[in-house]
This record gives C-alpha cells, sequence and structure tokens, in this order.
C-alpha cells in the first residue's frame, strides 16, 4: 500500500513538471524567432545603406558632372562674345563706313542743287528732303548694327555668323546708295526737263513778243 502511494507521488510531481517544460521551450523558441527576425532586420538595412550609397554616388557623379557641362557651356558663350582681328579687320567693315559717308555726301549736293534750280515747288522739296530724311536713319542703324557686331561683349556669335551679319550690313548699305543715285539721277532727268520746257516757253514768248 505504501508502495502504491508512493509511485502515485512521483507521478503526480512528473505531471507537475511538464507545465514549467513547455513554457521553457516556448520562451526559447520565440527567442530563437526574435533573433532570426534581428538578423533579416540588418539585412534589410545593410541593403538600404548600400542603395543609399549608390544614390548618393550617382547624385554626386550627375552634379559634378552637370557643373562641368556648365563650366564648359560658359566658356563657350564667353568666347562668343570676343570678336576676332579677322572680324574687325574684314574688308566690308570699311565699305560700310565709306558707303555712308558718300551716301551723306550725295544726297546732300543733290538737295543743295535742287534747291537752287528753282524747277520743284515747295511741297516737292519737302518731298525730296523726305527721302533723304529716311535713307540718312536707315544708314545710321546700319552703323549702329555694325558697332553691335565688331564690339566685344555685346552679342554671342561666331566668327562665321558675324562675318555674315557684316555682309547683310553691306548690302543693305549698297541697296540704299544705289537708290539713291537712280533717285537723284531721275530727279537730275525731271529738273532737265522742267528746266527745257521753261526755255522753250521763253524762246516762244520772245520770238511772238508776247510779255507777262
Amino acid at each position: 500500500m505504501k508502495k502504491w502511494i508512493i509511485a502515485i507521488c512521483l507521478l503526480g510531481l512528473s505531471f507537475a513538471h511538464i507545465p514549467q517544460a513547455r513554457a521553457q521551450e516556448t520562451e526559447i523558441a520565440q527567442l530563437l524567432l526574435n533573433l532570426e527576425k534581428l538578423r533579416q532586420f540588418r539585412a534589410i538595412l545593410k541593403q538600404m545603406k548600400q542603395g543609399y550609397e549608390i544614390l548618393t554616388g550617382g547624385y554626386n557623379t550627375i552634379i559634378n558632372i552637370a557643373q562641368g557641362n556648365f563650366k564648359i557651356h560658359q566658356a563657350f558663350l564667353d568666347g562668343l562674345l570676343k570678336v576676332s582681328p579677322a572680324v574687325k579687320n574684314y574688308k566690308r567693315v570699311a565699305d560700310i563706313i565709306d558707303y555712308q559717308v558718300m551716301l551723306v555726301r550725295e544726297y546732300k549736293a543733290a538737295l543743295g542743287r535742287f534747291r537752287q534750280n528753282g524747277n520743284f515747288n515747295a511741297d516737292e522739296l519737302a518731298y525730296l528732303e523726305k527721302i533723304y530724311g529716311n535713307l540718312f536713319k536707315g544708314s545710321l542703324r546700319n552703323l549702329d548694327e555694325l558697332t553691335v557686331v565688331i564690339t566685344a561683349g555685346k552679342l554671342r556669335m561666331s566668327d562665321d555668323e558675324r562675318l555674315k551679319m557684316i555682309d547683310s550690313i553691306f548690302e543693305d548699305m549698297q541697296d540704299k546708295l544705289l537708290f539713291l543715285r537712280h533717285f537723284n539721277a531721275e530727279t537730275d532727268i525731271l529738273a532737265i526737263q522742267r528746266a527745257k520746257e521753261k526755255s522753250d516757253s521763253r524762246s516762244v514768248q520772245e520770238l511772238y513778243g508776247i510779255t507777262n
């Protein structure tokens, strides 16, 4: 009887230790799980750090390239502000100035002639003055454009672009001078015709003794 009592007591003690052992196993399993999660988290952080370093390095590379390109671009633009001796000494620069001088000299001489010969009335002389005035103003604009093209720091243009611009100004000034000469020649013809008409009229009056 005593043996049975002792066996029952020992069996009861063994059952009493089972919940405690299971609790320890659960805690150990949870600890292992937490360690695995920590390991995974560390791996994620490492990947994030590597990605950040790659991104930062790429951004810095882009910035450096952009700054380098900007400096090259700025140097190129600054170079376009300079005017080379080839442009300044271009023959047509002097030709444009000579044409402007000739235009002024010829229109003033023609206007003085037309005023003095008495073959044009006040309205006609005013019209002639307007034509000459417009030509003169246009020639001054040509000189202003030329000055800008051959002055450093005014325009960003290559030498080839500057030379083409000078050619364009030259052609425009040349057209003005040719127009002036044609206009003066036509006006001279008209003045001669009117003078001849007046002369013929006086001759007829003298022939027939007609007096005003």
